[in-house]
């Protein structure tokens, strides 16, 4: 092997150690922010290792076609210890402000479709409970103006029939039928007195 071929090695694994350390930087900040569940811990530490493996493996195929020699480790090593020495401060800062940006940005979205949406459906049905309160009151005031015109029609013909009614003989279910007739307007009365 070339001492050219050895060099990249040492570099390309060095630089393969300082995406280890970030990339365990970001994994450490998102998990302390999103707190996953206990379970899931072992799982996602597992995934870390599997993705930091195959990129470090990737790496040697790359430099060396994957020939692992005892300073291939020291190189990984020497990249990890020196991201952390210099830049594992800056990678958690960057990290943080992305997870602040994300939440301000889903906060606006929400704000945004409270503001465009929901705040419109809201309007629309407050003002659908005025306008269906309105046409109620509008209803009953209409009702009672009716009941108002129809009372002395509806007494007059009481009136005169109640002469006739007694010498006819009705059929007991017509009786019975014009007695529910009286008692639903009186009841239809009642209501309109009750609401206005």
């Amino acid at each position: 092997m070339s001492l050219q071929i050895q060099l990249l090695t040492l570099s390309v694994m060095a630089g393969s150690g300082a995406f280890m350390g970030a990339l365990f930087d970001v994994y450490r900040v998102l998990s302390g922010q999103l707190r996953p569940p206990r379970w899931l811990v072992p799982l996602l530490d597992i995934g870390y290792w599997v993705v930091a493996t195959l990129f470090v493996f990737r790496s040697l195929l790359y430099s060396n076609d994957g020939q692992v020699r005892m300073y291939v480790f020291l190189a990984l090593l020497l990249g990890v210890w020196l991201y952390f020495k210099l830049f594992s401060w800056l990678t958690v800062r960057l990290v943080e402000w992305c997870i602040r940006f994300v939440k301000a940005l889903i906060r606006f979205f929400l704000k945004t479709i409270e503001v465009i949406v929901i705040g419109p459906i809201r309007f629309l049905y407050r003002v659908l409970i005025v306008l269906i309160g309105f046409l109620w009151a509008f209803t009953i005031f209409l009702g009672k103006i009716v009941l108002q015109l129809l009372y002395p029609f509806y007494a007059l013909g009481r009136f005169l029939l109640r002469p006739l009614l007694k010498r006819l003989k009705m059929p007991g279910w017509l009786n019975r039928f014009l007695v529910l007739c009286g008692k639903g307007v009186q009841a239809v009365r009642r209501l309109f007195r009750r609401n206005g």
